[in-house]
C-alpha cells in the first residue's frame, strides 16, 4: 500500500504472535530506498514478495533501519538479510551493542517467551547475533532515497526504541510506543520503563503530526489534533 509519494506499508501478518508491520521508505527511481522494520520470524518471504509486488528491486534497499529489535521486529531479519546480503543494518546504539554482542534478551524481553518461542520456532541460541553497520543516537537528520527523517529516540518500551519523523509531510513512524485507538506498547519487559515511555510519549506529543505509522494494529491517515497528548495523560496513571 502507498501511504504518500516516498512511503509504503507492508501489513504485518499475525498468528500466533503478532507480526510487525514494514515500511519502505524513498523515491523508488533513487535507487536508495530503506526497509523500516522486518517483522516476525517466517515472514521473510511474504515481506520480500511484497516489496518485489511494489515494483521495487532488492538491490534498491540499502539498509534496514530497526525502530527496535523485539523479537516481533527482528525474527525474520535473517531471511531479509538472505535474500538482501548488502543491505546494512541500523540500531540505536542502545539495542545494537546487545545484537553485536549476541546479548538476546533485548530480542525477547524476558526468559519465559525465549524458552516458549525456541521451543515452538525451533529457534536456536545465537539467531539474533547480528554486525551493525550504523548505531543511531537520536537527533540524526537522515536523507533517504529524497524522503527526510528525523531520528528522535523513545525509550520506554525498550530501552533502544526510536522514531523517525519527516517534519515537512506531519509523518511518525513510532514503533511500539504508540498505536492507534489510544494504546501504547507493554512496559514490562526487558530494559522497559514505565516512566521513561512516559516521557517519550509527552516528547511526541510535541510533534504536528497527521500520519501515524505505528509497528502493530491500524494505521492513521487523518490524526486527530492532540492525539498523543491525550494518549499521554490517559496512561500517566499507569506509567509512574
Amino acid at each position: 500500500m502507498k501511504i504518500s509519494e516516498g512511503i509504503y506499508f507492508i501489513e504485518g501478518q499475525d498468528e500466533f504472535i503478532p507480526d510487525a508491520h514494514a515500511y519502505v521508505l524513498g523515491d523508488p527511481s533513487s535507487g536508495d530506498l530503506t526497509l523500516v522494520d522486518a517483522g516476525l520470524m517466517g515472514k521473510g518471504s511474504y515481506k520480500i514478495n511484497s516489496i518485489e509486488g511494489l515494483g521495487i528491486e532488492l538491490s534498491h534497499i540499502k539498509r534496514v533501519i530497526m525502530t527496535h529489535t523485539h523479537l516481533d521486529h527482528i525474527g525474520c531479519l535473517p531471511e531479509i538479510l538472505e535474500a538482501i546480503p548488502n543491505a546494512e543494518l541500523w540500531v540505536h546504539e542502545e539495542e545494537g551493542d546487545p545484537l553485536e554482542q549476541g546479548d538476546e534478551r533485548i530480542v525477547y524481553g524476558m526468559e519465559m517467551f525465549r524458552s516458549m518461542c525456541q521451543s515452538q520456532y525451533g529457534i536456536p541460541d545465537g539467531r539474533f547475533r547480528f554486525q551493525v553497520a550504523r548505531k543511531l543516537k537520536g537527533g540524526e537528520a537522515l536523507e533517504l532515497g529524497g524522503t527526510r527523517w528525523e531520528v528522535i529516540h523513545i525509550p520506554g518500551h525498550s530501552p533502544g526504541s526510536i522514531a523517525l519523523y519527516w517534519r515537512e509531510q506531519r509523518i511518525l513512524i513510532p514503533g511500539d510506543t504508540v498505536y492507534a485507538d489510544y494504546a501504547i506498547g507493554r512496559f514490562d519487559l526487558h530494559g522497559a520503563s514505565g516512566p521513561q515511555l512516559r516521557k517519550s510519549l509527552m516528547k511526541l506529543a510535541e510533534l504536528e503530526v497527521d500520519v501515524l505509522l505505528p509497528g502493530h494494529n491500524r494505521i492513521l491517515t487523518q490524526v486527530p489534533p492532540g492525539y498523543i497528548q491525550e494518549v499521554a495523560k490517559q496512561w500517566a496513571p499507569y506509567l509512574g
